[in-house]
């Protein structure tokens, strides 16, 4: 989700919950500061009572228009509701990354299958997985790699800093933040059952 996106949706659900929080504060503190204050008209309950109770829905059933009104305010607020939810959902295509050159882009998942195909080919490494993130002008590139059993971080650094360095001057716009993490292939002895 980008930046801005994240920022509107945060400072909408803030601002509608410190609206009901403090309109919910004040009617529970302030009911009979409030009975006081209606007009001469208002429809105001007995103490001990509702304010709406069986006869006064019935009443309001009984007018044509108070069903149809309360069905569409219902769809209304599902439909915007389902229409922000899936606004919120990314599913499909990865973003591309314009490049210095004009008009040149490059898919992630591109880069990532090459990362994933190049730091396979270095000696030592057994499995490997590359996940890039885009953050403005950064790529956050999270290499994740399982040596072999007789392998030993120090042989396997300097070539993936070699691959990130090659990776970084191909996104030549965006800098490269790396984060590396290691483990071992371990022995599988078979089993005999």
């Amino acid at each position: 989700m980008s930046a801005p996106r994240m920022a509107v949706n945060r400072s909408v659900l803030a601002t509608v919950g410190v609206a009901l929080l403090v309109g919910g504060t004040w009617l529970a503190c302030a009911w009979t500061t409030l009975l006081a204050r209606l007009p001469d008209g208002w429809p105001s309950p007995p103490p001990g009572t509702v304010l709406l109770d069986r006869g006064g829905l019935a009443d309001l059933r009984a007018h044509t228009w108070w069903t149809p009104s309360v069905i569409a305010a219902g769809v209304l607020a599902t439909a915007l509701l389902a229409w922000w939810l899936l606004g919120q959902i990314h599913v499909g295509r990865r973003p591309l990354l314009p490049l210095a050159t004009a008009g040149g882009s490059l898919r992630t998942r591109a880069l990532e299958a090459a990362l994933t195909e190049r730091a396979l080919t270095v000696d030592g490494i057994g499995r490997c997985r590359v996940h890039l993130h885009t953050r403005r002008r950064t790529l956050q590139l999270h290499l994740r790699v399982w040596l072999e059993p007789d392998a030993t971080p120090g042989t396997v650094v300097g070539p993936l800093r070699a691959l990130t360095a090659e990776a970084a001057s191909a996104a030549a716009p965006y800098e490269i933040d790396t984060r590396l993490r290691m483990s071992h292939l371990t022995h599988r002895i078979p089993h005999v059952r």
